[in-house]
């Protein structure tokens, strides 16, 4: 398989900010469908790696949480950004791997990355509420803030819409994420 950008094409789990193989070394063969042909491995993340990316993700939670909407809007933007400018490695990437129709995996990943799109930019307009209380002399003020660490286990049908879908809130929001895709993409 040829790509523009060999780099995009990972056989590790991304967790606290590095590429890191499972503490076992375990590793869990992707293979092309259509052909059978071995295309590379992802870790066989367990229990303990889990935890730590838990734990990493909770330590990351101050820092992003705090950011302002308009500053994960931007990180979110820059995302989408690279995913439709790397649209056909990732297209070629998912269609070797899952066995879609080019076209359909290079429309998928314009879709997820409209997710984020979409996300980021909502993220600047949650607001809190005001609502009527029993007295007329009461308001109930409702605060919207990031509640934590959320977690994401995605389909495999559509591994990298169902993974924006979900990240994309849960990040524009203020939360961090832990993601585990679908061990068939």
């Amino acid at each position: 398989m040829e790509l523009k950008d060999p780099k995009l094409f990972r056989q590790q789990c991304y967790v606290n900010g590095e590429w890191v193989d499972a503490l076992n070394r375990g590793t869990i063969p992707v293979t092309n469908p259509a052909t059978g042909e071995t295309l590379g491995t992802v870790p066989r993340m367990g229990a303990e790696e889990t935890r730590q990316a838990i734990e990493a993700a909770d330590r990351a939670l101050p820092a992003w949480r705090g950011k302002t909407a308009k500053e994960r809007a931007h990180v979110l933007r820059k995302w989408y950004d690279l995913m439709m400018a790397n649209q056909d490695d990732l297209a070629a990437l998912m269609t070797a791997e899952q066995g879609k129709p080019l076209a359909e995996s290079k429309g998928e990943i314009a879709y997820a990355a409209a997710f984020i799109e979409w996300f980021g930019e909502e993220g600047k307009r949650v607001y809190g509420d005001t609502i009527p209380a029993h007295a007329s002399d009461k308001r109930i003020v409702v605060t919207k803030e990031p509640i934590g660490v959320c977690a994401a286990i995605t389909p495999w049908n559509f591994p990298a819409a169902m993974i924006t879908r979900k990240c994309g809130p849960a990040l524009a929001a203020g939360c961090t994420m832990v993601v585990k895709p679908a061990t068939a993409t």
